[in-house]
């Protein structure tokens, strides 16, 4: 059973789920059916969103297949919390209109060091065992 992995990915899927939220109170806020219409917060909300779709899938997975591997409880929890605070941390930066801007940086950084750690150890994992 992958108990680790179930952990982040029901933090992630609540935290998914106030994404969708956020852009379904920016469309009613901006009246904008599809797309992102003409207010920059609508598309902030929108990328946010999309950004987490695009990206947490991915790393879950990878995760996923590193705990099935018998990769440490440390490492898996490593690369969680890193992916969880990442996207915490992108989705208040996103909202941010300046760039730079510290919230985004770092949780960018965070889930790039993430998606590295679950990767690395993926790669190493399955080459050790072949």
């Amino acid at each position: 059973m992958m108990h680790i992995t179930l952990i982040y990915a029901g933090l992630l899927g609540l935290l998914f789920l106030l994404l969708s939220f956020w852009v379904v109170k920016r469309r009613a806020q901006f009246r904008v059916m599809i797309g992102e219409g003409e207010a920059p917060e609508m598309l902030a909300a929108i990328r946010a969103h999309g950004n987490f779709a695009e990206y947490v899938p991915l790393t879950l997975l990878l995760m996923a297949l590193c705990e099935l591997a018998g990769v440490g409880a440390l490492w898996l929890h490593l690369g969680g919390v890193l992916l969880l605070v990442g996207r915490i941390l992108h989705a208040i930066g996103i909202q941010i209109p300046r760039a730079p801007n510290m919230p985004r940086l770092f949780g960018t950084l965070f889930f790039w060091l993430s998606l590295g750690i679950v990767s690395v150890l993926g790669l190493v994992q399955g080459l050790s065992a072949s």
